[in-house]
């Protein structure tokens, strides 16, 4: 079988999904075009004309079948490329463009374009399966188009979400197979303080306020504790990482614990092992469709702490969610009582609460895999 990839804003994720099928799937012969996630609106409205310009050849190659990210603009690039328009296809949402939260600190248009959102449904119109990371994700994109369609003035062909409805399942991006080989002998046997990794996107998206709400607290209570802040971080940051920044290095000063990680790790063998060696991952994230850098981490045994809100609650038993429907200092405390309540399980030499994600590996979605690739090529 040859099979087509399109990912037109190559971020970490998208990355991970490719990488990780091609592993799975070896004896499949695999082409695949790429983009850079940067410049995001000439991206999602330009990827058409970049490949059909610039990658004909590999675009009319007799393909088998397409899988292609949601951010392609695939009505438009088999308008340019004829050839495409016969090939199976799968789009695979790892985000949709419904679900972003309002950045606080930046004023919100009158009137904001909804371009992308009607791009989104445009080219989820031209596939034969569209699949999810996730339930919210699913969901959210369901809702949302079926919102924005509400709002359009008039001309609205009647019966776009059913459509949408019936060729949508979940599969989710499968985690790396070296996650699930971490012996217990590789977790740190350091008893004196609680490893915390926050491991995102430093980004308004990924809840910095909070982190820093619930780290505040964490002190105030007298926990001993360690935190590694890793990720991506970018030109600009959110002000509330310098605060962070000060605040732990006064803990540190004030406790003598020795510094977690701060800053994103170039190394996977290296960042693998700093998570395999933590206690627990945190998430503060308001913008989350699978959680990837949270399964990654509990797949290598940290005990995941994580909102009670997007797909979260799809993998996480209720004590591993704090709340996110009171005041922001209210949800910073319920995360904090549980941090220090494992504090105290650690220092007292009680085992943490594991969550199994086995269900993400490839040994458990190879076969969903399969499946989704077989049926679309025995399509007349």
């Amino acid at each position: 079988m040859k099979v087509l990839v399109l990912s037109a804003y190559d971020a970490r994720s998208h990355q991970l999904w490719r990488e990780n099928l091609f592993g799975m799937f070896p004896d499949l012969r695999w082409s695949e075009l790429t983009l850079p996630p940067r410049y995001y609106s000439w991206r999602v409205r330009g990827n058409s004309l970049s490949w059909a310009f610039n990658h004909r050849d590999t675009l009319t190659d007799n393909y088998d079948l397409i899988l292609s990210t949601s951010m392609t603009d695939l009505s438009a690039l088999r308008g340019f490329v004829p050839q495409l328009a016969c090939v199976p296809t799968a789009i695979y949402f790892h985000e949709n463009q419904f679900a972003y939260p309002d950045n606080p600190r930046i004023s919100a248009e009158r009137n904001p374009s909804v371009e992308p959102q009607l791009l989104s449904i445009y080219t989820a119109l031209c596939a034969d399966q569209l699949i999810f990371n996730s339930q919210f994700n699913r969901h959210s994109f369901v809702e949302g188009a079926r919102q924005l369609l509400r709002k359009l003035p008039d001309h609205v062909p009647s019966g776009i979400v059913q459509t949408l409805e019936s060729r949508a399942r979940v599969i989710p991006v499968p985690l790396a197979q070296e996650l699930f080989c971490v012996t217990e002998s590789s977790h740190s046997t350091d008893s004196t303080a609680l490893n915390i990794v926050w491991n995102h996107r430093w980004e308004f998206d990924k809840g910095p306020a909070l982190l820093l709400a619930i780290m505040q607290k964490l002190i105030d209570k007298g926990v001993r504790f360690r935190l590694h802040v890793l990720g991506q971080r970018f030109r600009q940051t959110p002000e509330e990482f310098a605060a962070l920044a000060q605040l732990m290095q006064s803990h540190y000063q004030r406790t003598g614990i020795a510094p977690g990680q701060w800053g994103f790790i170039e190394s996977r063998t290296e960042y693998n092992a700093l998570l395999a060696s933590s206690d627990v991952v945190l998430s503060t994230a308001t913008h989350d469709f699978q959680g990837l850098a949270l399964l990654e981490a509990t797949a290598l045994g940290c005990t995941p702490l994580a909102p009670h809100c997007m797909a979260y609650p799809e993998y996480l038993p209720p004590e591993n969610l704090y709340p996110i429907d009171q005041t922001p200092q209210q949800c910073a405390d319920h995360a904090a009582k549980t941090l220090e309540r494992w504090a105290n399980d650690k220092l007292s030499l009680a085992a943490l609460p594991q969550v199994d994600v086995t269900r993400f590996s490839p040994q458990a979605l190879i076969g969903a895999y399969s499946t989704l690739f077989s049926q679309l090529c025995a399509k007349p």
